[in-house]
C-alpha cells in the first residue's frame, strides 16, 4: 500500500512534473472533445494531414529564429483553409483533397529542413514532444486555448453533427456548410498545434483520435460520447506520464501507448459493441438438416 501511495505522490513533488500533468490533462480532455467530431465525420486523415502541414511553418520559424508553435499554427491553419475551400468542389472527395495538401506540405517541410546543416533540440522536440519541459506560461496558454476550443465546440456542436451526417440535407436546411467545414478544420488545427509540445508532430493523431474512438465503442449519445472521450483523454494522458516517470520512458510515446491500451480493452470488453459481447450474443448454429432415418 505504501508503495502505491509513493508511486502516485512522488511525481507531484517535482515542479516540472506538476506542470507536465497539468498540460497533459488539459490537452487530453480537449483532444477528446474535438476528436469526437473528427471520428463522427470519418476524417481521421485530416488530423495527420494538419499535423504534418504544420511542419513547413515550423521549419521556416526555425530558420528565422522564430516561435516554432506560432509558425506551425500559421502553416496548419493556412492548409486547413485551403482544404476546406477546395473540398467544396464535389467532384473531389474530402480525403483526396487532404491527401494532396498533406503530401505537398510535408514535402515542403522536408525541402526547407534540408537547407539547414543540423537539427537542434527545439526542432526535434516539435517532432517527438517535450511535455516535461513546459513552463508555467505554457500551462496557462494551453488552459486558455483549450477552454476557448471547448466553448466553440459546445456552441456549434449540433450543426457540426448535422453536416457530418448528411452534408446535402444540412445545406438544404440552410446551414452554412462551408463555414462549418472551415470552423471544424481550424478547431482541429488549433487543437493539434496546442498538443504538439506534449506528444509531438508524429504522435499527435493518436491523442486526437484514440480517446474519441474508445468512447464511440461505449456511448450511444453525443453528449455521453463527448464526456467519455474527454475523460479518457485526460486519464490516459495522466497515466502515460506516470508510466513515463516510473520506467524512465519517453513521455509522448507512453501517453499514446496507454491510450491505445484503453482502446484495445474497450474493443474487447465493451458491453454492447465489444468483441466478447458480440460472441456471447451470436446465436447458436442451426442443427444439421436430416433427410430421413
Amino acid at each position: 500500500m505504501n508503495a502505491l501511495i509513493a508511486f502516485l505522490t512522488d511525481p507531484w513533488q517535482l515542479p516540472f512534473m506538476q506542470r507536465a500533468f497539468a498540460v497533459a490533462a488539459v490537452i487530453g480532455a480537449v483532444c477528446g472533445v474535438v476528436g469526437v467530431y473528427v471520428v463522427l465525420r470519418g476524417m481521421a486523415f485530416i488530423g495527420d494531414a494538419v499535423a504534418h502541414s504544420a511542419f513547413p511553418g515550423v521549419a521556416l520559424a526555425y530558420a528565422f529564429q522564430g516561435n516554432l508553435l506560432l509558425g506551425g499554427a500559421a502553416a496548419g491553419i493556412t492548409t486547413a483553409v485551403l482544404i476546406a475551400f477546395v473540398s467544396q468542389n464535389r467532384r473531389l472527395k474530402e480525403d483526396t483533397v487532404i491527401g494532396v495538401f498533406f503530401a505537398f506540405a510535408f514535402g515542403l517541410g522536408i525541402v526547407l529542413v534540408s537547407t539547414r546543416d543540423s537539427w537542434t533540440t527545439d526542432l526535434s522536440s516539435f517532432l517527438f514532444g517535450q511535455v516535461l519541459a513546459v513552463s508555467a506560461a505554457d500551462v496557462w496558454t494551453v488552459a486558455v486555448i483549450g477552454a476557448v476550443l471547448v466553448l466553440v465546440v459546445l456552441a456549434i456542436g449540433k450543426e457540426l453533427v448535422a453536416v457530418s451526417l448528411d452534408r446535402e440535407t444540412a445545406r438544404a436546411a440552410g446551414l452554412p456548410v462551408f463555414r462549418l467545414d472551415l470552423t471544424l478544420y481550424v478547431l482541429v488545427t488549433t487543437t493539434i498545434v496546442m498538443s504538439l509540445e506534449a506528444v509531438g508532430n508524429i504522435l499527435v493523431l493518436a491523442l486526437l483520435i484514440t480517446p474519441a474512438a474508445t468512447a464511440r465503442m461505449l456511448a450511444e449519445r453525443l453528449w455521453a460520447m463527448t464526456l467519455l472521450a474527454s475523460a479518457i483523454g485526460c486519464l490516459g494522458s495522466t497515466a502515460g506520464l506516470y508510466v513515463s516517470y516510473a520506467y524512465d520512458l519517453a513521455a509522448g510515446g507512453s501517453v499514446v501507448v496507454v491510450l491505445t491500451g484503453f482502446f484495445v480493452l474497450t474493443w474487447l470488453l465493451a458491453p454492447r459493441h465489444g468483441l466478447l459481447a458480440k460472441i456471447v450474443r451470436r446465436p447458436d448454429a442451426a442443427p444439421p438438416v436430416t433427410t430421413g432415418p
